[in-house]
């Protein structure tokens, strides 16, 4: 049994979206009163309040006038929207000293959200009920959903998320308990390499097209924006201009998120263990030439959700590590040429006369890594079942006379 979130578009009336604009500007103020509280304990010398402290004191603010600093309007919105959003703002202090002590990286001390970033969002907890057609909220009543029958009946809902994008409103609904999908085939393994010209391209020669969203766009972007800077500032006009340029932005993230789901999900169901590359996708998009098309590409969303569906089938997913030649080792003979271009897209080795494409190549030797390495410390085999993610050591190579490596 797992957790799921099942994310579904809301289909507000304008009492309901005035009600959500409430709650989500409740959560906000919350967040970044926490936050400033927070600060001033610090500069006192104080213990950090925690979200239940943080919480009482916002339970006593209500009480008071609007006029001596109280917060009366509060009532006007239900309790969880505010109390979790303290609790968030909890997580993000504990993940901030979590970054501080591990080596390298950003840090991400907790900001301040503003309302030019978004309207954001809320979350609520408790009496939530789900129907085919329709979600119940607490304070807010029964809103209509846009897709029918994808919400579970029946289950136990821990929280109900509802967020604002490009004019759109949408709820997560948080299961528990929730039945693992279908398990892979057992003792079947899969390569994995991830691209740019191609999505990810698979050991027997499948690939999946990269729908190159941003790039298809890109003139249409230059327009819109374009349009908002000859706008006047704080004009109507601007704020349709601004619309319309983030309604285009988020038909290419889901342009772009679609084609992962739909490429990660059929390679979950191959296999039960899968051997991808570790990618350093921060350092890669340093790269000022090709930056826009490996964020175009988003490898690390890839990455991230081959993942989790793998470990929801019960799978295992072997990564190799940042410096393994998957591209420059034959995954015939196991020679390793010293440079590889980028315009070669066709690996030829000059030792078993292997003439293959380069990303197939790369997969073959990620799926004979994730096979070699699919055993535990002890030396038992990994069982699947059992989903976690494993790194891989590259094998011990001795150097040749002619700058070649043999495996």
């Amino acid at each position: 049994m797992i957790h799921r979130a099942y994310k579904v578009e809301l289909d507000p009336n304008d009492c309901q979206r005035t009600a959500f604009l409430r709650h989500a500007g409740a959560a906000r103020w919350a967040y970044n009163w926490g936050l400033n509280r927070k600060n001033d304990a610090y500069r006192r010398g104080e213990k950090s309040p925690t979200a239940i402290d943080l919480h009482r004191e916002l339970v006593a603010l209500k009480h008071l006038e609007k006029d001596v600093g109280g917060v009366p309007w509060m009532y006007e919105v239900s309790k969880c929207a505010p109390q979790e959003a303290l609790r968030h703002l909890d997580v993000a202090f504990k993940n901030f000293f979590r970054r501080c002590k591990a080596d390298g990286g950003k840090k991400g001390f907790p900001k301040f959200k503003s309302k030019r970033n978004g309207v954001g969002g809320f979350t609520l907890t408790g009496a939530i009920k789900v129907a085919p057609a329709s979600i119940v909220f607490p304070r807010i009543g029964s809103v209509r959903l846009k897709e029918h029958d994808r919400l579970p009946l029946g289950s136990k809902i821990a929280s109900a998320t509802v967020t604002e994008r490009a004019g759109r409103w949408f709820v997560s609904v948080l299961v528990k308990d929730q039945p693992a999908p279908d398990p892979a085939p057992a003792g079947a393994v899969v390569g994995v390499d991830v691209g740019v010209n191609h999505l990810a391209v698979l050991d027997d020669g499948t690939k999946f097209e990269n729908p190159r969203a941003l790039k298809t766009a890109a003139i249409r972007l230059v327009r819109l924006q374009r349009r908002v800077s000859r706008k006047v500032k704080g004009s109507r006009n601007r704020a349709k201009a601004a619309k319309k340029l983030t309604r285009q932005h988020y038909r290419i993230e889901c342009v772009r998120r679609d084609a992962i789901h739909k490429a990660t999900t059929a390679t979950a169901k191959r296999a039960a263990i899968v051997g991808v590359e570790t990618l350093n996708v921060t350092g890669m998009m340093k790269n000022h030439r090709l930056a826009r098309a490996i964020g175009d590409a988003g490898m690390a969303e890839f990455l991230r959700c081959l993942k989790y569906k793998v470990e929801w089938r019960g799978g295992v997913v072997i990564e190799a590590s940042r410096f393994y030649p998957s591209s420059k080792t034959c995954s015939c003979c196991g020679a390793v040429k010293d440079v590889l271009g980028l315009h070669e897209r066709t690996y030829r080795c000059a030792f078993c006369g292997l003439v293959q494409d380069r990303d197939v190549n790369a997969a073959c030797n990620l799926k004979q890594l994730a096979a070699s390495s699919a055993v535990t410390a002890c030396g038992g085999a990994l069982r699947p079942g059992h989903g976690t993610s494993y790194r891989a050591a590259p094998a011990k190579q001795e150097p040749s006379a002619m700058g070649v490596v043999h495996g």
